[in-house]
């Protein structure tokens, strides 16, 4: 029996799971008939997928958008394969040895540490927000109690304040104003009875930094709409949960506001605490290759990079998808080579060029914003209500099924 090769891939984010899918659907056959056998590993803190797109309407009240719709197991999508070819481990990375080629794994059931030396290796861990409410800080289960609190307090609050002017920021503070507030009729600014006092905090000069200013400033419009203010140039410097249950919001300019829910949803941090320092720069994401999207050569061969948790990469789901492609299609081109090498792993051939990613750096972005919405495409803007229509209507939380079961996994 040949050698079985281990293919691990730590995170089981989209596109973690869409790297999986192709692996099994397209990359393992071709491999198996050079006679090579590779296992693939999925490790993940959390035994559900998260679609934290859904959370900003998730957070305010489950009759909107139950939390149980933004989860589904990841296991659910690899019952098709054949079990002995996948594993899935849940379990934390807690190190990564690159001379060894290992990586330990702190798993969730018993806590006991399991090394797994792998052959490829694809990083995928993403990143996290402030809130648990709106990205995984581990099991699921800590993200469903954060939504499920967040809709306890929002129902009753009369003052909120969110803290962020990007996407997220602006679509959380949209959602509870409509929510609390209602929508002003057709030829008003703002609702005549607003229920609660809800605040968007942002430390820039405008909202939403990939869109235009003329949008940034209709995205402000539809806010108030919904009764919601907007606080420019100013920061959170720290926030702290009163014995009552509210939260005082210590600001930049020396204001203190104290409000019956808060919610940070500014800046992100990599997942990356398990990658060695010299694989990082100095915001803590991995080094990458930005056009073949692997690891810093010091990392090693057939080590890649998937996702948010990457210098290269800028968010956004359409570079996302553009980037996997390009990743399964150099994952395949390596392990081919590899297979194929002779038996001191001098006379590796690579076939053929790789294949090089391109970020999209136009304006696209699309931010429901209660019952309207604001955004572009390739620096087009679009109509409120195709806002709605493409995300604000449910958030797409139809891609959940297909990301998990790999329907949009790319051939390579």
């Amino acid at each position: 029996m040949s050698e079985i090769h281990n293919f691990v891939i730590l995170g089981g984010s989209g596109a973690g799971l869409n790297i999986a899918h192709s692996f099994l659907r397209y990359i393992e056959p071709e491999l198996k008939k050079l006679g090579e056998t590779h296992h693939v590993y999925i490790v993940d803190s959390s035994t559900h997928f998260f679609w934290n797109t859904g959370s900003p309407r998730s957070m305010v009240s489950d009759t909107l958008l139950p939390a149980d719709n933004l989860f589904m197991p990841i296991a659910d999508g690899f019952t098709s394969y054949d079990p002995s070819v996948y594993s899935i481990i849940h379990g934390k990375v807690e190190s990564w040895d690159t001379a060894s080629r290992e990586v330990a794994i702190k798993l969730a059931d018993s806590q006991n540490i399991q090394t797994l030396r792998y052959h490829a290796l694809v990083l995928a861990t993403g990143v996290r927000t402030p809130s648990p409410a709106t990205s995984l800080h581990g099991d699921h289960a800590i993200t469903k109690a954060a939504l499920a609190d967040l809709n306890n307090k929002i129902a009753s609050a009369t003052s909120v304040i969110v803290c962020g002017g990007g996407p997220t920021g602006v679509e959380a503070a949209g959602e509870i104003g409509h929510f609390l507030n209602g929508s002003a009729w057709w030829f008003y600014s703002r609702p005549t009875n607003p229920r609660a006092k809800v605040t968007l905090i942002t430390n820039s000069n405008k909202l939403l930094p990939v869109l235009s200013e003329p949008l940034a400033r209709q995205a402000e419009i539809f806010l108030n709409k919904v009764g919601v203010d907007v606080v420019y140039n100013v920061s959170v410097v720290s926030s702290a949960i009163d014995t009552d249950g509210k939260t005082t919001v210590n600001l930049s300019d020396g204001r203190q506001w104290t409000v019956d829910v808060y919610i940070p949803a500014s800046g992100t941090t990599p997942n990356s605490e398990y990658v060695p320092a010299n694989l990082k720069n100095n915001r803590g994401y991995v080094k990458t290759d930005a056009t073949t999207l692997r690891a810093n050569v010091s990392a090693g061969p057939r080590v890649y990079v998937a996702g948010d948790v990457g210098d290269h990469s800028r968010g956004g789901f359409h570079n996302l998808y553009a980037a996997i492609p390009v990743l399964v299609t150099n994952i395949k081109r390596d392990l081919l080579a590899a297979a194929t090498a002779s038996p001191d792993g001098v006379d590796v051939k690579l076939e053929g060029p790789d294949r090089l990613f391109t970020p999209n750096t136009s304006e696209s972005q699309a931010v429901p914003i209660g019952p309207r919405g604001v955004g572009a495409v390739n620096g087009w803007g679009l109509p409120s209500f195709l806002i709605w229509l493409l995300k604000g209507r449910d958030y797409m939380i139809g891609n959940i099924p297909r990301t998990v079961n790999g329907n949009n996994a790319p051939i390579p």
